[in-house]
């Protein structure tokens, strides 16, 4: 009797030996993820362009940044139990910030585009746009064809996705791509182009505030573009919560709530 107690009270602590080491492993083994590291230090770092009206534009009066993505870094942090911080970042230098480890996450109206995704990994798109001009009322540009002229200079944003369609499309005006600090919106009050080519939330946010200014469409929409959440390539488990993310916010009201609340309702995505 004493050595089957001996030997079942070795076969106890082989096996515990055992578990303890499949446990250690797969402690060991458990894929490394922004999500935990996030929710371990308590800080979600967000990337964003504060020169983005109706998504992410810095207020000149209070210096905060306003806008759908301003409102929705904050939820996402709220989700997360996380202090938000907002690192200034751009559509031409973005991809190079999240692969830097500048930030976990780029939300800023981001066009999810094929060429884009080589690199990074896009979430469910949360609003979809398409291709507007914004030109004054008395300058020379009246209807859409009267874009792609000799003599037509057309602002777009040095990096983003209107600038790659843009150099294909045009074939008369001249192109200029304007690099941040600058603003294509400033290019035009200053009367220094003719048009600038933009996205929905861009078009309504001039027209609003400078009743000189106007916005055309063309007969067709054109390089119709979802946006999304950007993400560092490989982090599959990051990638997941945010797009339960959007999902949730889409679900509960939030998106359409923030989507409204800054003229954006008529874009968001299904």
């Amino acid at each position: 009797m004493r050595a089957w107690k001996a030997s079942g009270a070795a076969l106890f602590a082989a096996a515990f030996g055992i578990s303890a080491l499949l446990a250690n492993q797969s402690a060991e083994a458990q894929p490394q993820s922004r999500l935990y590291e996030v929710t371990k230090n308590k800080k979600l770092r967000v990337c964003q362009y504060p020169l983005y009206y109706s998504i992410s534009f810095r207020n000149p009066k209070s210096g905060q940044i306003e806008g759908i993505d301003a409102d929705l870094a904050k939820e996402l942090a709220k989700e997360l139990d996380a202090q938000l911080e907002i690192v200034e970042s751009g559509f031409a230098s973005f991809i190079a910030d999240l692969q830097a480890n500048k930030c976990e996450i780029g939300m800023f109206g981001v066009g999810a585009t094929l060429k884009r995704a080589q690199a990074v990994e896009f979430s469910k798109p949360y609003l979809v746009t398409n291709i507007y001009a914004v030109t004054r009322k008395d300058g020379k540009i009246k209807a859409w064809d009267d874009i792609d002229k000799k003599g037509v200079t057309a602002a777009v944003s040095l990096g983003s996705y209107i600038e790659v369609f843009m150099k294909g499309y045009l074939k008369n005006a001249e192109m200029v791509a304007v690099a941040p600090p600058n603003t294509r919106e400033a290019e035009l009050v200053a009367q220094r182009v003719d048009v600038i080519m933009t996205d929905f939330p861009t078009a309504i946010k001039v027209t609003d505030e400078f009743d000189w200014a106007t916005y055309l469409l063309p007969k067709e929409k054109l390089a119709v573009t979802p946006y999304a959440y950007v993400v560092p390539a490989g982090d599959q488990i990051w990638l997941n919560y945010i797009n339960l993310f959007v999902d949730t916010i889409k679900l509960d009201g939030r998106l359409m709530q923030f989507a409204k609340k800054h003229k954006l309702d008529p874009i968001v995505a299904p």
